[in-house]
């Protein structure tokens, strides 16, 4: 179901659809309930946005900027895709297949105490790379394989999102993914130190070297440097649709694909 938002743009009226989740009614659709950009000034980092249950960004800019829909965000979802885009097309893309379908990404970043939760089953449903995309061999989702886990926490660091088949830390600096912060509590996602937090970190040895993040959105701790935008990463988020776009492909609020897997 689609609500309809006017806005009003250098005085011209823009008609702008909007995604209502109806859990239910669309078997074959995906949303998107997350943007990151990792050099647009808002640092989504370990502690920022994952656990709120409120709205970040505009439906605007959900695909330019950091971007979280509070409303998909609470409903419950069974298959989730990261995908790393280049101003809305596609670069790669991995699907996946939560463990639980009856919990929504909110109960999941919010269940940090123990937290390291193995969230999806079974490796990639689908993963896709443009013959065309570069930083490759770092990326934090696709340069690595296994699962995605949440809410990895070692010591006082932690990250949001890390696959399984990278680094796992137990006390070191030396897992990364997305939503990362290198000094606060992630058993329950505060922190007194804004300067160590980054948003998007690539895979690399940061026991003793400086820490190259993506772009800008980082704190101030001298243990970051500033490294290229491999792109934007979305989430997206179905209850059925377990196929996604492909390489070259635009991205939307709202996708609809026919499902290519029966589980039952």
């Amino acid at each position: 179901m689609l609500t309809v938002i006017v806005c009003l743009l250098s005085g011209a009226t823009v008609l702008q659809a909007a995604p209502v989740y109806k859990p239910g009614t669309d078997s074959s659709l995906w949303y998107l309930t997350m943007n990151l950009n990792p050099s647009d000034g808002h640092i989504m980092d370990y502690t920022t946005g994952w656990a709120y249950d409120s709205f970040i960004g505009t439906y605007r800019d959900a695909l330019s900027r950091d971007y979280l829909n509070r409303v998909i965000w609470n409903h419950p979802v069974s298959y989730i895709a990261v995908v790393r885009h280049q101003k809305g097309e596609i670069d790669a893309v991995k699907v996946f297949r939560f463990r639980d379908s009856a919990r929504s990404l909110l109960s999941r970043f919010r269940a940090m105490s123990p937290g390291r939760e193995i969230a999806t089953e079974g490796g990639p449903l689908q993963e896709s790379v443009s013959d065309t995309a570069q930083h490759m061999s770092d990326d934090p989702v696709f340069s690595v394989g296994g699962d995605l886990a949440f809410n990895w926490g070692y010591g006082n660091n932690g990250v949001r999102i890390v696959l399984t088949g990278g680094h796992l830390s137990g006390q070191n600096d030396n897992t990364h993914g997305l939503g990362n912060h290198f000094a606060c509590n992630p058993l329950t996602g505060n922190t007194t130190h804004k300067e160590w937090a980054h948003e998007i970190s690539n895979i690399q040895d940061s026991g003793t070297k400086p820490t190259v993040v993506q772009g800008t959105d980082h704190g101030s701790g001298n243990k970051y440097i500033s490294g290229p935008v491999y792109g934007n990463y979305a989430i997206y988020v179905s209850e059925n649709a377990n196929s996604f776009l492909g390489p070259g492909d635009k991205l939307d609020l709202e996708i609809e694909v026919e499902p290519k897997l029966r589980f039952f």
